[in-house]
This record gives structure tokens, C-alpha cells and sequence, in this order.
């Protein structure tokens, strides 16, 4: 797998991994594609390939699925390395049980277009995929780091400027749906829009809109809430679809990152905190509520909602240019004139497309589509730092599912000042829990709830600690529902980045236009690399969000 450092990407810190789909994954069918796409990009992510292929080698469910190509040639070769990679892991060599697991599942997806049982090998990989957010990466130990943050690649990247057939069936169709359709977002039908209905309904995109209608569950009251709040049109959400598939940590290859896309310096504007230890522009409520003012202020600039998506795109000041140049206050004219960038004029019509499709869920099959339940939560205020692990002790879940609800934490440490979000029901639990160790060991101290057949013999060697050392913080061992855990790992001290507003000539923030260029797809953090320093600026002061 290729990778590259983090430095090419100077505002993401160090330890953050960008992760593409291989070069390859371009001539692999609709399915092939989204797996790589969408599915924690899990080719060059050790600890997701070890969630899907222990998912195999442990879940009896997953395994009766592929006994019809149980003796097939790659399927036998990818066990082998599988177990391999098991037993390697078993051994605490992580560095070659992730060759290993890479092997498999490269091993895997060559499989050749012609072979006749590729179909089945795909739904193998489909039902994996699905598994992957069930599955607890605690399980896997030693394998996973804290620090291993990893991102997503942004759906927009492979499609935004291409074209696609139409069905010449379909425009009358479509017209007659419009017709009926109540949309706050102005909604046009042409042969580019049908183009990309047709790709998303019938085409090769059809995964990729599955995926994001299903996961959109866990956001939609939130970001329709805010919509509402904001003045915007509720059809905007479709923005976030094309975008991330509402994916928090997606990337695009322009550096433009979170569910929303923000780059670095939108985000400042519109008040989100970006630093080595948190960035605001992954969290889904923070961005939306940014987004949805970015908007409305373009919209005010513009006085046209398919001009505002387009300059939410390129910038305001591209948009701003090709109107002066071409004196047509118009997306479609400048569209026509190719006064705005290639990515841009297809910018809108995919936002179109997207909002006629899901405005008309039962004409495209989409109605029985279940979505995932809505995410709910507790929020707690953090006083001191604290691991996001050891907020998972307290709140009795896994690691993964804390991580789930907080994609804005990058390094498995939470500040002072930050608001965290919990399982719900569970903040008096967790506050009470947390307060067993000391404030200034929270970054680096756990929790260990009690089972039946523990002991501080075993706990001693679960955590690789002297017994003296349990029993000294532990003094009434006998009674406690919680075991304090120490450890004596030293980690630097995080801080929160406040961000500044940029003062501006023009009536609406100042916002500069997505960085052109390519970017690296994929990134990994370097073998070795210098003890960060502690930052200087204090915790910036927050708003406590509004309860769940």
C-alpha cells in the first residue's frame, strides 16, 4: 500500500491517517467501488482489516455465509493469511499481521470479472462491511492505538467531474415529479441532473446512495433542527449527502474534511476550533450549525440559492468573478459558459439530483429503506484531561462507540473545557465514576468495572501491574464497583485552539475558495517522530450544547 506523511498536509497533526481506495478499486464494479469508498477504508487501515477478518474468523453467522466458496482458490489463500495474521497478532507482531491481513484482502478483491463466483465473494464483503461498526475494537488489543485516527475518502472525489447517460424515459417523468414536489430549494431538470439521477437511481451510484440514506438516520432531526433554526431550506441536508454520505471524518483530495467539508480557514471563520487534539469541522452538530450559516450568508450575498451552492463550492470570490466576467448573475448561464470550475458544474446538479430522488424515496424503490436509529446522548463537561478510553471505562461502553459519538477528538484525549457526548442515561454514572481518579491522571489512569472472578491477582496481570500498586489505589478492593488502574505512561498535555473570526470589508464573512491542486490519497503516520510539545494557548471557553 502507498503511503505518505502527514507534513503534506500541514493543518491535520501528525498521528491522522488519510486513507484512499487503491488504484486498482477504479475497475472493480458498483460494489467493489463503494467498499473502498465508504467502509472505514479499510485497505490500509490495520485496525478495521482486523475487525473484518476476525468477523469472519469468530462469527459463526458470517462464516456460514461463504460455505458455498469455502474451497474456492482466493477464498483458501485469504483463510490461510487470515490465520496467519491471527496467529501473529496472538504473538504481538502487529507489523506482520497487518502485511498478512493486506495480502488477504487485496488476495481477494483481484478476483477477476469473469470468475464465476465473484457475485458471491462480493456479498461476502458487503455483509463484512456491514459488521464493522457492531464489532468491539477492544477486542482486538494491542492491535489498536489510540492515537490511530483515520479518515474517509469523500464520495464527491470520484464522481464530481464526470457525466453520465440519461434515460430519455425518465425526463418526463422526473418533470411530473417536480411538478408535485414542495421544495424551498429551487429544483430544475436537465440533462446533466437526469444524468446524475440515472447514475444515482440505476447506476453504479446506487450503493453509494443506499449507504448515505442509511446512515443520514443518525442525523437527520439534528441537522433538519438546525436547518429550521438557521433559515435555510431543509433540502440542504442532500449538501451533506453528496459531500461525506455523512460520513464526520471524510477527506476530499482538496484538504476539505468533516461532514460538512470545511477547509481550515471556512471553518476559523465560522467559529470552528481546530487544533492537535480536537477539530470542530468532524464534529456533525458543531459543522452543521456552521454550514448552515455559511449558507445563509451566501445566500444574502447572492440572492440565488443554486449561486450560494456553487460559491459553497468554489469559493465566493470565483463565483463573484464569473459574474463580473460574464455579466449573467446566473448558475446556469455561467455554467453554460464555462466561466466557473469543471468540479462546480457539477456541483449543483448532483445536490439536484440528490434532493429530487429523496423527495420522490417510493418512485426510485427507496421507501422500505431502513435508517439507522438517530444518535442519542448525555453531554458531560471534561474538567481535566482526560483519555477518551478512560471515559469509556466510566461509561461502561467500548472505546469505538465513545470515538463514534466524539469524531472530532483526533488523538484519544480529551481537553479540559470539552463538552463530551456519552451514552444516554449514563452522565451521573460517569461523572461519579470519573471523579475515583485524580484529576491531573486522568489522561493516562483507567477504570476497571468489577466481575465476578476478578481478582487483584488477575487484574495485576491483565494490566501488567505489581499487585502493591492495585492495592495501594485500590484500598477498599472488596467493596468497589471500580478498580483504579494506574499507569505510568506519560502523555503531553493537550490544549484547545480558539479561532478567530477574520475581519472583513464585505457585508458577509471573508471566505477563501477550496486550495486547488491534487492531494496525496493516502497517508500514514511516520514510524518514529519527536515527543509533541505542550501547547501554549489556554482552553477556549464553550457554549454547553443544548441537552439531547
Amino acid at each position: 500500500m502507498k503511503t505518505l506523511i502527514a507534513q503534506d498536509r500541514p493543518h491535520l497533526p501528525p498521528e491522522v491517517h488519510v486513507v484512499s481506495s487503491p488504484d486498482n478499486a477504479r475497475h472493480q464494479d458498483e460494489t467493489w467501488d463503494f467498499l473502498h469508498t465508504h467502509s472505514q477504508s479499510y485497505t490500509d487501515n490495520l485496525h478495521l482489516l482486523l475487525v473484518i477478518f476476525l468477523a469472519v474468523a469468530l462469527l459463526p453467522a458470517q462464516r456460514s455465509q461463504i460455505a458455498a466458496i469455502a474451497n474456492h482458490p482466493r477464498v483458501r489463500q485469504a483463510e490461510r493469511l487470515i490465520t496467519e495474521g491471527r496467529a501473529s497478532l496472538a504473538a504481538d507482531d502487529a507489523a506482520r499481521a497487518r502485511r498478512l491481513f493486506d495480502q488477504a484482502i487485496d488476495h481477494l478483491l483481484e478476483t477477476p470479472e469473469d470468475d464465476p463466483d465473484r457475485d458471491k465473494i462480493e456479498r461476502y464483503l458487503q455483509n463484512i462491511t456491514e459488521e464493522i461498526y457492531t464489532i468491539d475494537i477492544e477486542s482486538l488489543g494491542a492491535a489498536r492505538a489510540l492515537d490511530d485516527i483515520r479518515f474517509d475518502k469523500s464520495p464527491l472525489d470520484d464522481i464530481r467531474e464526470m457525466t453520465f447517460p440519461i434515460d430519455p424515459r425518465m425526463k418526463s417523468k422526473v418533470r411530473q415529479e417536480i411538478e408535485l414536489t414542495t421544495s424551498q430549494l429551487p429544483l430544475v431538470v436537465n440533462d446533466t441532473v437526469l444524468g446524475f439521477i440515472n447514475y444515482f437511481a440505476n447506476g453504479k451510484g446506487r450503493k453509494t446512495l443506499e449507504f448515505a440514506l442509511r446512515r443520514s438516520g443518525r442525523y437527520r432531526p439534528m441537522i433538519f433542527k438546525i436547518l429550521a433554526e438557521e433559515g435555510v431550506p431543509p433540502e440542504l441536508i442532500y449538501l451533506a449527502q453528496a459531500e461525506s454520505g455523512f460520513l464526520p471524518r471524510a477527506v476530499s483530495y482538496k484538504a476539505a474534511v468533516g461532514m460538512w467539508q470545511f477547509i481550515k480557514q471556512t471553518g476559523q471563520t465560522y467559529g470552528l476550533l481546530q487544533g492537535p487534539w480536537t477539530d470542530d469541522r468532524l464534529d456533525p452538530e458543531r459543522s452543521t450549525r456552521a454550514a448552515a450559516k455559511h449558507l445563509r450568508d451566501l445566500y444574502n450575498e447572492f440572492g440565488d440559492w443554486h449561486l450560494a451552492l456553487a460559491a459553497y463550492n468554489c469559493g465566493p470570490g470565483c463565483v463573484d468573478r464569473a459574474v463580473q466576467r460574464t455579466a449573467f448573475a446566473d448558475y446556469w448561464e455561467l455554467r453554460n459558459r464555462n466561466a466557473v470550475p469543471i468540479e462546480t458544474t457539477n456541483y449543483v446538479p448532483i445536490i439536484l439530483a440528490l434532493t429530487i430522488i429523496m423527495k420522490n424515496p417510493a418512485d426510485y424503490g427507496l421507501a422500505n429503506l431502513e435508517m439507522e436509529e438517530p444518535l442519542d446522548y448525555d453531554t458531560i463537561e471534561v474538567y481535566s484531561n482526560t483519555s477518551l478510553q478512560l471515559a469509556a471505562d466510566a461509561a461502561q461502553t467500548s472505546f469505538s462507540q465513545l470515538q463514534e459519538l466524539n469524531p472530532a477528538i483526533l488523538r484519544g484525549v480529551v481537553p479540559a473545557g470539552y463538552f463530551l457526548r456519552i451514552p444516554k442515561g449514563s452522565a451521573a454514572g460517569v461523572t461519579a465514576a470519573l471523579e475515583l481518579i485524580p484529576p491531573d491522571k486522568r489522561d493516562v489512569w483507567r477504570l476497571h468495572r468489577l466481575q465476578p472472578g476478578d481478582s487483584l491477582d488477575t487484574l495485576a496481570r491483565t494490566y501488567r501491574l505489581n499487585q502493591s500498586v492495585l492495592v495501594q489505589a485500590n484500598p477498599n478492593f472488596a467493596e468497589a464497583a471500580f478498580v483504579v488502574v494506574p499507569q505510568m505512561t506519560p502523555k503531553p498535555k493537550p490544549g484547545r485552539t480558539p479561532a478567530v473570526r477574520s475581519a472583513s470589508k464585505r457585508t458577509t464573512p471573508t471566505r477563501m475558495a477550496r486550495p486547488a491542486g491534487n492531494m496525496p490519497g493516502s497517508f500514514k503516520k511516520p514510524a518514529t517522530r519527536a515527543t509533541p510539545k505542550k501547547p501554549t494557548p489556554a482552553p477556549a471557553k464553550r457554549t454547553k450544547p443544548s441537552p439531547r
